[in-house]
């Protein structure tokens, strides 16, 4: 259960909250909190399939935190999880992302290198750098991912641009698909 937020401004200001409303997401339509419940979901917020059913990638599930449900946002906030033995696709595209590990240890190809994300780790992969999660651990690795809200697609390596990652020292271990 959540403690209530104390009042310390010298003007008797509160930040409490009204009383909870009948949505799972509480606040206005333009102010919402979406509950964490202290296992890897959030009130008010479905789980989702990562992408349509592919061999290109496995076991990962997201969900959508802010930019699915109308927030006036220039960005989307997203959780995903992947599963042990699991991992996203091999991809590039114009947009950046910001990814903070918050669930586990994983792995990140990003461009020629390979990173591992523990707890609060935060990375920045440039735009049009090839980039893959995996989960080699037997927890599941779940992190955030900042993403700008109009974006372009996801497009797949070419074979030329896949065979140097599958080659290459720092990056041939954690490659899938």
């Amino acid at each position: 259960m959540m403690e209530k937020p104390v009042d310390t401004s010298p003007e008797g200001a509160s930040c409490e909250a009204p009383s909870p409303l009948a949505s799972p997401a509480h606040g206005s339509a333009e102010t919402r909190l979406y509950t964490f419940d202290g296992r890897f979901a959030w009130s008010g917020v479905e789980p989702q399939a990562y992408k349509p059913p592919s061999e290109d990638w496995a076991r990962v599930i997201r969900h959508v935190l802010i930019g699915a449900r109308g927030e006036q946002t220039t960005f989307h906030v997203r959780y995903f999880e992947i599963a042990p033995g699991g991992y996203t696709s091999l991809e590039k595209h114009q947009h950046a992302h910001v990814i903070i590990g918050i669930r586990g240890v994983g792995r990140v190809v990003a461009g020629t290198e390979c990173y591992e994300l523990h707890f609060l780790d935060t990375l920045y992969i440039a735009p049009q750098t090839p980039h893959q999660l995996v989960n080699e651990s037997d927890e599941p690795f779940g992190f955030l991912c900042l993403v700008d809200a109009e974006r372009d697609r996801p497009r797949p390596l070419d074979q030329e641009e896949l065979e140097r990652l599958k080659r290459h020292p720092r990056t041939r271990h954690a490659v899938r698909g």
